[in-house]
């Protein structure tokens, strides 16, 4: 049973859920225990989190030569 509520608060997080409704759903006083104890990074969600980064890096380098240039 414990694992299942492991389980939970990963993909519960993983569907983009913030970490305070993970927090209320499993009855935690502190989002604090649901972060450090309960959730685990999937690689999948990793994944798309370095992804988004390089994109955001990307599109402000991109932005900066513009205004050089200009």
């Amino acid at each position: 049973m414990h694992d299942l509520r492991h389980g939970v608060a990963t993909l519960v997080l993983a569907a983009h859920t913030d970490l305070k409704v993970v927090q209320a759903i499993l009855g935690h006083a502190s989002v604090v225990l649901t972060a450090d104890t309960y959730v685990s990074v999937l690689s999948v969600i990793a994944h798309e989190a370095a992804q988004e980064t390089a994109r955001l890096v990307l599109t402000a380098a991109a932005a900066l030569c513009r205004d050089q240039r200009a």
